[in-house]
């Protein structure tokens, strides 16, 4: 799997969120000590958020997929009987 990395915007937005929790929940954290726990997080904690997507989009493409099949089983049309 190749590195989960954001834009410039993304991480100041994230790391913001960081800040925030910490300034909320435990005691307050620096931008750099954010971004080393956002990198953290990305390496070791991100692969299995994105495998879950992964699979959740599976299932959603399996689902659209059978009512799919549903819907052309709906316009089949059936023939003439010839006795």
């Amino acid at each position: 799997m190749k590195k989960i990395e954001f834009s410039k915007e993304e991480k100041a937005q994230i790391v913001a969120h960081i800040r925030q929790y910490f300034d909320r929940e435990l005691d307050p954290i620096g931008a750099l000590p954010a971004e080393f726990l956002l990198e953290f997080f990305a390496e070791k904690i991100g692969p299995y958020f994105y495998n879950r997507g992964l699979r959740d989009a599976h299932a959603a493409f399996l689902k659209k997929m059978e009512d799919f099949g549903e819907e052309i089983y709906l316009l089949e049309r059936e023939g003439e009987k010839r006795d």
